[in-house]
């Protein structure tokens, strides 16, 4: 095992953060204007309140991507997204659970006292074209590093998922 090793994610484009907040204000701009002239209904604002909303969720979705490290160490793993940190030993992880997804593989790390998620890299495509990667390059890697330092050698399948456990 490394001494560390940090690992990050791949990022999205910011296109859909910037058309998000560009539709908020044209819409609430639109209705400022408009309500000068006569009452604007309830069920608009409403409207550019959802705007809001979508764009505020979209950027701190972006932020918290950008702040998403997962660091290997010979004591354990530790996982942050600048929200929360998760820090597991390798004997207090119980279980890692994995399952397809849209893109790459969506892996669960599971231990005594906390969890995090993580997906392995993924490919959007359109039309037959690459459009964008999302998730961890050395996503593999990640998921058999942890299986092989944490001792979960037990396999088993459960629906969709793909479960590693200690025997």
């Amino acid at each position: 095992m490394m001494d560390h090793k940090t690992f990050k994610p791949e990022f999205l484009s910011r296109r859909g953060e910037w058309t998000a907040w560009a539709l908020m204000f044209a819409a609430a701009l639109g209705l400022y204007f408009l309500g000068q002239r006569q009452g604007v209904p309830f069920w608009a604002w409403s409207f550019v309140g959802l705007l809001l909303f979508s764009a505020a969720s979209i950027s701190l979705g972006n932020w918290m991507d950008r702040q998403t490290t997962i660091r290997l160490d010979t004591d354990g793993v530790v996982y942050e997204n600048g929200l929360r940190k998760a820090q597991l030993r390798w004997s207090a992880i119980r279980e890692l659970r994995c399952a397809p997804a849209r893109w790459g593989t969506s892996v669960q790390v599971i231990g005594d006292q906390a969890h995090f998620a993580f997906s392995t890299l993924g490919e959007m495509q359109f039309q037959g074209q690459v459009r964008g990667t999302t998730g961890f390059v050395e996503g593999r890697f990640l998921m058999d590093e942890i299986i092989r330092s944490a001792g979960l050698t037990r396999m088993i399948q459960s629906g969709q998922f793909l479960i590693y456990s200690r025997a």
